[in-house]
């Protein structure tokens, strides 16, 4: 089973979401939007970057991992 992506509605401050891993794990969480928009939004960026987006570490060894 594949992970999944939570929204989640936070009192009346707004929404943000979660992605949590088969296991139930919490992988990722958002800050808070304003708008339930704006949290659909960055959930469709996670998904287009995550397959191809570049590790870089930014620790002490600063190496740049694939």
């Amino acid at each position: 089973m594949a992970g999944r992506f939570e929204i989640l509605k936070d009192n009346d401050e707004g929404f943000r979401f979660r992605l949590t891993a088969a296991d139930g794990t919490v992988v990722a969480e958002s800050p808070t939007f304003t708008h339930l928009e704006g949290v659909i939004a960055g959930i469709n960026a996670v998904r287009e970057n995550a397959a191809t987006g570049l590790i870089v570490d930014r620790s002490a060894t600063g190496r740049k991992a694939a």
